[in-house]
């Protein structure tokens, strides 16, 4: 019985699994199924020594009592978790189950070594290969049978990087410091980048050497999609043209790099792109963009750069010392060549630039700075009509910043109540009686007071705005005709309708909405456009006609003269009404070519069967000379300004008492 093995005979197994706890100098050995677990206790140092490995444990020798006899034993096993570690165990007089357990430990390294997710390979400290896993076969398509031996430089590309990976690995066999680094590999397959992790470790048999342990990640996809990324987060995908993030680094890496040369930056908005969208769709819209592009590109020179900023927006960075007037002069031949209209399948389109100029160091000192004033110049070019470019000056800030002003204090006056809708009278002058008004927009700001529509309603129809004010507009006339209606104050009431509103796709559902909720059917609102509105989409413009007049408003043609209709133009529309500018009225007792003008309007408006409505009379004399050639109706500060609502029904009570022996006559409102 003495000569059996301890283990074998109390355990079932010479190698039985043991198990410490992460307190306490006893360990726990589990033999064979059937066999109870056996507690024994081991020094306490020798506890320490296991407790202190962090990954796997080798060759750990224990003494240990067991069933009265004290034995050493062999450890070999890992840290399972926070709490315990694991693993087999034989009597060091076993050479046999020691060399069995070396045996499956080594198996179970190789095992790992081989199928872990991960390149891994060995090198002595003469660069030489001396062991490589599984994954790099399949990566480098080479074996591992072909590498060893091999130097490990030989697999980098020739040049900076092989010499620098040599030094680098000299350096870590002397210093024992370990380090990532990220190289070129040469395989069977091409050129594969990989990030390594390098450690040295002393080999665990055979000589006492030192070798290093690179571990390796393929990140040649990675880094081929963080460079297509790059590309796109540089380089506009529609023009090929650099983005506005690519052109202002290259603004500022100019300005470092040749800080003593001139150069201009120029910002460019296309007029039209959006109705184009709008009315052809947005494939017509990017050929568009596409020749906008070649339009540019065709004034600049090599050392010129173009981006496109975003939208309908293009930036040019003029170098070689570009000044001032050399981008003026680049401005000018591009504005000319925008000149003819664009073939694109679906018809000629005509579109233009505005253009804003700054230029370093006169006008900035870094990109942000010198393209936000080149903006700012373009913004100012787009209020006084496109079609033209500005050089930035110090004063323009102060308009955009009034902008900011009304973008902002605007929105917000629609929803405090500050707007309201004043009414001008039209006075016939055959009658003296007044059966239409004006609808006039007014805002009282807290901060400024009464504020003119000739500051804020430019600035609405750029924005945008135009359409919430012109729909606030018709709902509040409408509400105001049905509260004259009920009274017994039959007034038609004009409302002004913008080019922008008039495409804009709500605007006949706004409208219908506004009758219904007030009951005015037939209409009771009548609807003013400018010639723009014909000159915009003539085609829209008539069916847009057709519809107000059949919910029963009549349409009035605004500024007539100003703009660009001709008579067979009005011939083709059903307008009820022509308004003759005042601009023409002004001058039309004093000037004769003004008188003349005036008179040709009125008949040529007579001949097509429409009402003419003369707008700005002031005085007698154009009162009297407006009725004597057949103008139907006057409206101007003669007769009435324009006045709230309240003040309009006293004014017309006034006006209306009695017989018209006077139809010229004034009656003021205090």
């Amino acid at each position: 019985m003495n000569s059996i093995h301890p283990f074998q005979r109390l355990l079932g197994t010479a190698t039985p699994r043991w198990i410490l706890p992460a307190t306490g100098c006893s360990m726990t050995l589990v033999g064979a199924e059937g066999y109870e677990a056996i507690t024994v206790t081991i020094n306490s140092l020798e506890t320490e020594q296991l407790r202190a490995s962090s990954g796997t444990v080798t060759a750990m020798e224990v003494e240990a009592v067991l069933g009265g006899e004290t034995i050493r034993m062999h450890l070999v096993g890992r840290r399972m978790n926070q709490s315990e570690w694991h693993g087999t165990a034989a009597m060091l007089s076993d050479t046999d189950s020691v060399v069995r357990s070396l045996q499956n430990g080594l198996a179970y390294t190789e095992t790992v070594l081989a199928e872990v997710n991960c390149l891994v390979v060995v090198i002595d400290h003469e660069g030489r290969i001396r062991r490589c896993n599984k994954l790099c076969e399949e990566t480098f398509g080479y074996s591992e049978a072909q590498v060893l031996g091999q130097p490990a430089f030989d697999f980098i590309p020739q040049g900076f990087q092989r010499e620098q990976s040599r030094e680098k690995v000299a350096e870590i066999f002397q210093k024992l410091v370990p380090f990532e680094m990220e190289r070129p590999v040469v395989t069977l397959r091409g050129e594969r980048l990989i990030r390594w992790r390098n450690k040295l470790v002393r080999s665990g048999s055979g000589p006492d050497e030192w070798h290093l342990i690179s571990a390796g990640t393929d990140i040649t996809e990675e880094r081929a999609a963080q460079k297509k990324l790059l590309a796109l987060a540089h380089i506009d995908q529609l023009t090929g043209l650099p983005n506005r993030l690519s052109i202002q680094e290259t603004i500022q890496n100019q300005i470092a790099q040749q800080p003593d040369q001139a150069f201009s930056i120029m910002m460019l908005d296309l007029n039209g792109f959006a109705k184009v969208n709008y009315l052809y769709g947005h494939a017509v819209g990017d050929q568009l963009l596409e020749r906008a592009r070649d339009v540019i590109l065709s004034c600049l020179r090599e050392c010129d750069l173009l981006a496109r900023s975003g939208g309908d927006a293009f930036l040019v960075l003029l170098g070689g010392g570009a000044g001032t007037e050399s981008a003026e002069r680049v401005a000018a031949r591009i504005l000319a060549r925008m000149k003819e209209p664009f073939d694109l399948g679906s018809g000629l389109v005509y579109a233009d630039f505005k253009i804003g100029i700054s230029t370093y160091p006169d006008h900035g000192s870094t990109a942000t700075e010198l393209i936000r004033n080149a903006d700012t110049a373009k913004y100012v070019a787009k209020e006084n009509g496109g079609r033209t470019f500005l050089t930035f000056e110090k004063d323009m800030h102060a308009r955009v910043e009034e902008h900011i002003w009304l973008d902002t204090h605007l929105r917000a006056a629609m929803a405090k109540f500050e707007l309201d809708l004043y009414y001008q009278p039209k006075v016939c002058l055959t009658t003296g009686q007044t059966r239409s008004v004006e609808a006039l927009l007014r805002w009282r700001s807290p901060e400024r007071g009464m504020i003119s529509p000739a500051a804020f309603i430019p600035y609405a129809e750029e924005s945008g705005l135009i359409i919430q004010l012109g729909k606030w507009v018709i709902r509040e006339a409408a509400a105001q005709a049905y509260k004259w209606q009920k009274s017994g104050l039959n007034l038609r009431i004009a409302v002004n309708i913008s080019a922008r509103q008039l495409c804009h796709t709500t605007l006949m559902e706004d409208f219908t909405n506004a009758l219904l909720d007030n009951r005015l059917a037939p209409s009771l609102l009548d609807i003013e456009l400018t010639e723009s509105c014909l000159a915009e989409d003539e085609t829209l413009a008539l069916e847009r006609i057709e519809r107000f007049r059949q919910l029963g408003a009549q349409i009035h043609l605004d500024d007539f003269g100003t703009g660009y209709s001709s008579l067979s133009r009005l011939a083709r529309l059903p307008l009820d009404v022509v308004k003759l500018d005042r601009s023409f009225i002004s001058s039309s007792i004093e000037d004769n070519r003004s008188r003349a003008l005036v008179c040709s309007m009125v008949s040529a408006a007579q001949s097509l069967g429409l009402k003419t409505i003369a707008e700005g009379v002031e005085t007698a004399d154009q009162t009297e000379f407006l009725r004597n050639i057949g103008v139907d109706y006057v409206q101007g500060f003669l007769f009435a300004k324009p006045m709230t609502a309240d003040d309009l029904e006293v004014w017309y009570a006034c006006r209306h008492q009695g017989a018209f022996p006077d139809a010229g006559r004034a009656v003021k409102v205090s």
